[in-house]
Order: C-alpha cells, then structure tokens, then sequence
C-alpha cells in the first residue's frame, strides 16, 4: 500500500552529557486531540528487565513508555516507575499502562465491574508510584461490545474525573478494524493501540479504520509493528538482510502512516534501542529496506497471526487458534515464558492444546499462510 506522508520535526535536545549536548530532527506528532505531541518512536516496555535501557533511551529522546499490569506480573510496572521516581522526569514522559479484558472477564455480576477496575487502577498507581497515568487502556478488547460496555466506560471516564487517568483508551489485537470502528461509535476513547505491521499491507480495512480513527481526533499508537518478533536474525532470510534492516524497515513501513502518532516496539537492549529510535529522525527507506518490503517471501516468512479469526471454522475440535498463536510469538519471538503461559491460560478449558494432542494432523488452516500446524507443534513441545 502506497501512503502519502507529511513530516513534521522537532530539534530535541538530548540529555546526557552537559559537555557536549546534540541535537536531532525527530519527526513528531501530535497524539489526536490530547494534547499531547510525541517521537514517532516510543518504547513498549513489555519485555525489558533492565532498567539502564530506560534510562537510555529518555536520553536518547524517547518521551512514551508503555507498560502494564500484567506485564512480569507486575515488575514491569515497578521498574518503569523506579526509573521515572530516580531521573525526576514524571513531567517529561507519557505513561500508558493497561487493565486486562482478562480480568474484566471474569467480572460477577455486571454491576461490579466499575469497582473492580477502581481497583485494578489504583493497583497499577501503586506499582508505578504515580498519582496518574497519562493513557489508561483497556487492553486487548476483542469484541465491539466490550468497546461500547456501558459499565467499563462509566469507570474509566469516573478514573478520569478523580485525575487517576488523563486520558483513557483501549488497545486491540483481534479483529482489529472492528474494534476501532466499535470505539469510535462508543465517542469517549481518546487513545486507540493497535496490532499493525507490513504483512498486513493487504488489510485495507484496518487501513480504513486507522485513517477514520485520526480523522475524529483519536490518537492510533501501533504495536506489533516488527511482525511478532523481539527480533529477528539475519538467519531468517539468509545473507540477503540484516536484522537491523528488517527491523527499520519494518518500522518505517508503520510510521510512513500519517495517521499514526507513535510505535511502540519492544526492545531490550541499547543496540535495538538505538536502531529502532535512529528512525526517529529518518522516515526515508533505504534501498536494502525498499527490496526487502517487495518481497512476498519475506512477508510469508514472518509467519505473522494478524488474529482475523478466520481459522476458528477450519478446527474441528473448536481449538482457540489466534490465542495459541499468540502464545507462540511471547514464546518463541518474544522469548518471554511467563507471559506467554499467562496467555495459554486465557484459554477456556478444553479449547487449547489438550484438544490438539486428539488430532494426529492439524487440519486448521490460515487464510494469511500462517504454519499454525508448525506452531502448535512448537508449543506441544514446550507446554505437554
């Protein structure tokens, strides 16, 4: 897909050190209506555990972290809060963190679903040592009814009014054009973050949905924006690419969307770090970037789940596919074991890989030429 883009930049001053400060033109956008104006390129928090990498890139010029609760079952949390509490720099950052449709789920009766996210919200404060969050999300919402829930908007608009959360949203990974459209209808999200990355060239009404999003003043933040993966190796496509050039390539693909304020892909390391923030300041594709985004194979090798659903029909034991494959990227990609266990367990009993060990061949099929047959192979032999 073809996107016209307009760059607009700013000269950031960079902290460090005082002896020899620099500067850099990063392109920068303005987050929908909030207010808010960020780096095209901001840190997802997810699976860092070492807490110099923040701190790099706040020097670097990252001014977005996005975190949440579940993440390392809290720790995540903690550390982003430590690190902003010991540099002093609550007022210079954007802190997004995020309550579970998981834990909205299991919600009895009804009426008790605003309390349990006053809850949930200051649970979150806690661990991040904050009297706010400037984006407060329910995340990973797969359905438009939970988009338009009467009593999860009542919350998290009255989270809003107590100034627990300056500005509320929610985030998607399923069926993505739905839940943006649904949110829209619902008229109170101000932040939309969503799953996008090139393989999805081909969803224009992801696409749609996106450029209708800004068009009403809701701020679009992608994830997912490397395919799934933590980072990919040169081994994956041969000698033809670098891993850093898959990765800047990817995520220019992203951010040449005029639509979208920032990424947030997740790193853990000052290297990564710093090819991911070097886009920043250069939307411009390479010539190895340009060949590597034309080629179908590429495409089909990062066996990315875009989480369309579409399989569910094609298993006959009613396996819940798009979690599964969602639990091999932590698992596999992301290497990240317990949030990928976390994710298994979202299953409801008897749709996961028990019902898998019935079958001698897995019959279900991706329209998108995802291997779910290899990848549920895979987690057979980590998880049974």
């Amino acid at each position: 897909v073809s996107i016209d883009f307009r760059l607009e930049s700013v000269s950031l001053q960079l902290a460090g050190n005082t002896d020899n400060q620099q500067t850099r033109d990063i392109v920068t956008r303005p987050l929908g209506k909030t207010g808010i104006e960020l780096p095209v390129v901001s840190m997802g928090v997810m699976n860092a555990e070492n807490p110099a990498v923040l701190k790099a890139s706040f020097e670097a010029g990252v001014r977005h972290f996005d975190t949440a609760a579940y993440y390392q079952a809290g720790k995540n949390e903690q550390m982003v809060g430590e690190v902003v509490k010991e540099m002093g720099i609550r007022k210079d950052v954007v802190i997004g963190t995020k309550i579970f449709t998981s834990n909205i789920r299991d919600f009895t009766p009804e009426d008790k679903i605003p309390e349990t996210i006053y809850k949930l919200a200051d649970q979150s404060l806690a661990r991040l040592q904050m009297d706010y969050a400037d984006i407060l999300y329910i995340h990973s919402v797969k359905t438009p009814e939970l988009a338009k829930s009467e009593p999860v908007i009542h919350a998290m608009q009255e989270l809003k009014k107590q100034g627990k959360a300056r500005h509320i949203g929610v985030t998607t990974h399923t069926t993505m054009d739905v839940v943006i459209d649904a949110a829209l209808e619902a008229g109170v999200w101000e932040v939309i973050q969503t799953a996008i990355n090139f393989t999805m060239s081909d969803y224009g009404e992801l696409m749609t949905s996106i450029k209708n999003a800004a068009a009403q003043g809701v701020g679009i933040i992608a994830m997912k924006t490397q395919a799934g993966s933590d980072r990919r190796s040169q081994l994956d496509f041969g000698d033809r690419y670098s891993s850093k050039t898959i990765a800047q390539a990817s995520l220019k693909w992203v951010l040449r969307n005029p639509h979208i304020c920032t990424a947030i892909p997740g790193y853990t390391t000052f290297e990564h770090m710093q090819q991911d923030f070097d886009v920043a300041s250069d939307l411009e594709y390479s010539a190895d970037e340009r060949a590597l985004l034309g080629e179908a194979d590429v495409k089909l090798g990062m066996g990315f789940c875009r989480q369309c659903n579409e399989c569910l029909g094609t298993c006959p034991h009613g396996v819940d596919v798009p979690t599964l494959m969602r639990t091999h990227m932590y698992a596999a990609r992301y290497a990240n074991f317990p949030h990928a266990r976390l994710t298994l367990g979202e299953i409801e009993p008897g749709q996961g890989l028990e019902a898998c060990a019935n079958c001698s061949e897995c019959v279900a099929r991706c329209q998108n030429f995802v291997d779910i047959a290899g990848k549920v192979t895979e987690l057979q032999t980590m998880y049974t």
